[in-house]
């Protein structure tokens, strides 16, 4: 079976041709960084007719890479959500107006499940049942896989995602965005255990986790420490460290 994937998600648009005998024939990811920069943050509806003006080039890009026609797929697979509302339809929009040309089925997947069955694209492919950490922007989730379409939730976050906590505090400390990647390049200058941030709900029976708090930590800590300390930058990377090395070990 061969099949189109189109994802549109939030901020990333994403086209691929997978087979199931060959594996991954081609795919392309263009990012929307630059395009929201500006923000600070993801602007959906800029974000809608980004994914609008760059998916078709794309899918013609990868068809051709991956030496495919229509007629060589079985299937169009599109991102069903969660996801940004507008961002969503345009991949499903374009997906199901493919699939319905060219005489094939469309498949919405649903975008957590696509990171939860990604380990099986590995060689060799983890044996079923095993537990998934799922830890996207927007979710954090440990989640028991017993079969494809079989899973158990076992914890998730009761408020931020780990993802937010980490763009947050990013803002907290004055980098800019995307914070995420900004925070950890900025921990790796940070010395360890210089700070001790709390790790949330490690001390409670269930599996669930919390990290708006560590956010208001950060804060205090932003508040107090750069007042006290003479080297700020430092200051900066070892709150940097002490959060990230919280989250990690939560």
């Amino acid at each position: 079976m061969r099949v189109l994937g189109i994802e549109t998600s939030c901020d990333e648009t994403g086209v691929a041709v997978y087979d199931g005998d060959a594996g991954l024939l081609a795919h392309q990811v263009h990012s929307q960084v630059d395009l929201h920069a500006a923000y600070g943050g993801v602007v959906p509806e800029l974000a809608s007719r980004d994914h609008i003006r760059r998916l078709t080039p794309m899918i013609r890009l990868v068809m051709a890479a991956a030496n495919t026609a229509p007629a060589d797929l079985d299937g169009v697979a599109y991102t069903a959500g969660p996801g940004l509302v507008g961002a969503l339809l345009v991949g499903a929009g374009l997906g199901r107006s493919l699939a319905w040309g060219w005489g094939i089925p469309a498949i919405g997947v649903h975008h957590m499940e696509g990171h939860l069955l990604a380990p099986l694209l590995e060689d060799p492919a983890p044996p079923f049942p095993f537990v998934a950490l799922l830890v996207s922007g927007g979710h954090t989730q440990l989640v028991q896989v017993a079969a494809v379409g079989r899973y158990r939730l076992l914890g998730e976050s009761v408020d931020d995602a780990a993802g937010e906590a980490f763009d947050k505090t990013a803002k907290i400390l004055g980098l800019p965005y995307p914070g995420g990647p900004a925070l950890a390049k900025l921990a790796e200058q940070g010395e360890p255990g210089r700070y001790l941030f709390p790790r949330p709900m490690t001390d409670r029976p269930g599996l669930d986790f919390s990290f708006s708090g560590l956010k208001t930590f950060a804060l205090n800590a932003v508040r107090d420490e750069l007042a006290a300390r003479e080297d700020t930058d430092q200051a900066r990377a070892d709150i940097a460290r002490a959060f990230e090395d919280a989250v990690v070990e939560t």
